[in-house]
């Protein structure tokens, strides 16, 4: 039997997944060991094999069929924009993607003026601006502490992750145009799809009903 190998996007989210899969009899015990250095994690009995990654790697190791499935968040997966299957929501990791900044800066928004974006999420602040609001932007990557840029004069508004806003309105900031609800998918590579129909319906359908039962 071929090895149905599975990404993981690294942190709290592979321990929920993780959980999660534990509940339909799907576990990796060499993976709970806190203090080791394996990269790839395989369980002989299942014909599984896991490994950890970064999370904006997962799509690529799930595109190019390194992985045959991979559960990351959606954010990732608009920003990296890969060739690949969404089949499940696993409705954790709420949050939303959203473009913030003070609250003045609703005005120039509304009246499409050119304005500076700054962001660690380039391609989909350009889709949003671009191709949903026809409004033409200065793009700004930043790698970290993206509140700073509003408030030190780099940029008009921010786009960015919200959970629960605190951060924004600690420091000024206001939501001002939500772009998309976010939470954590799992994702299959396209060949793999076909291949191994049967093995990863069957994973899915099993993990459906493990997240109805969270969600009640």
């Amino acid at each position: 039997m071929r090895y149905l190998t599975i990404a993981l996007a690294k942190g709290r989210l592979a321990k929920t997944t993780m959980k999660y899969l534990k509940e339909i009899g799907i576990s990796c015990p060499e993976m709970e060991d806190p203090d080791t250095r394996k990269l790839v994690f395989v369980n002989d009995e299942l014909g599984l094999k896991f490994f950890l990654s970064k999370p904006s790697d997962v799509p690529t190791f799930v595109e190019y069929g390194a992985a045959d499935l991979g559960v990351v968040g959606r954010d990732t997966i608009l920003e990296e924009n890969r060739k690949l299957y969404e089949v499940l929501d696993l409705g954790v990791g709420k949050c939303r993607m959203c473009v913030c900044g003070p609250a003045e800066a609703a005005e120039r928004l509304k009246h499409h003026e050119l304005i500076r974006v700054a962001t660690k999420y380039p391609a989909i602040a350009r889709d949003y601006f671009y191709n949903r609001k026809h409004q033409t932007v200065e793009i700004i990557k930043l790698n970290g502490s993206v509140e700073l840029a509003p408030i030190v004069g780099l940029a008009d508004v921010i786009v960015d992750i919200v959970e629960t806003g605190g951060t924004l309105r600690e420091n000024g900031l206001d939501v001002l145009e939500v772009i998309t609800e976010l939470s954590a998918k799992v994702v299959v590579n396209q060949v793999s799809m076909k291949m191994e129909q049967d093995r990863i319906s069957d994973i899915i359908t099993r993990l459906r009903e493990v997240v109805r039962a969270h969600s009640k």
